[in-house]
């Protein structure tokens, strides 16, 4: 049987299934660690997607992956209401904390007002940006 390597810029969808379902069935097995995906959404009164946050949670811990809203719901306190929901849930999933990723042209000072912490910097990841790693404890007071 021969193998080869592959490089792609449009992966299958079946393809990263395969992928993330192999590595769960690997994670499971080796560290107890189970997976469970998470969505908090805004909608209009019509039912659609206005904005929202997506994650997971495993290992004790909410990541949040992607999370955005439109420029002109920004300030009226809808973020903060998605944010406070993905970690209520993440709580009564027995999570102890949260964690994610932001560049510094997005978000940080939003998210260290809601208790978030740095824990690691990129520089220049874009040229002349950072990306921040962020935390916030459920389980014991910030700071």
């Amino acid at each position: 049987m021969s193998h080869r390597i592959e490089i792609t810029d449009n992966p299958a969808p079946a393809d990263v299934s395969g992928l993330l379902d192999g590595l769960r069935a690997y994670n499971l097995s080796a560290g107890g660690i189970s997976i469970e995906p998470l969505a908090v959404w805004l909608r209009s009164d019509a039912g659609d997607m206005i904005g929202g946050l997506t994650g997971r949670t495993g290992a004790g811990w909410l990541f949040i992956e992607f999370f955005w809203l439109p420029e002109e719901m920004r300030g009226q306190g809808f973020g903060s209401e998605l944010i406070r929901r993905a970690e209520e849930t993440a709580i009564g999933r027995g999570c102890i904390g949260a964690w994610l990723d932001t560049f510094s042209f997005q978000a940080p000072g939003f998210y260290e007002r809601h208790g978030y912490e740095s824990f690691g910097v990129i520089e220049d990841y874009p040229a002349g940006s950072r990306r921040h790693f962020m935390q916030k404890r459920f389980d014991r007071p910030a700071g």
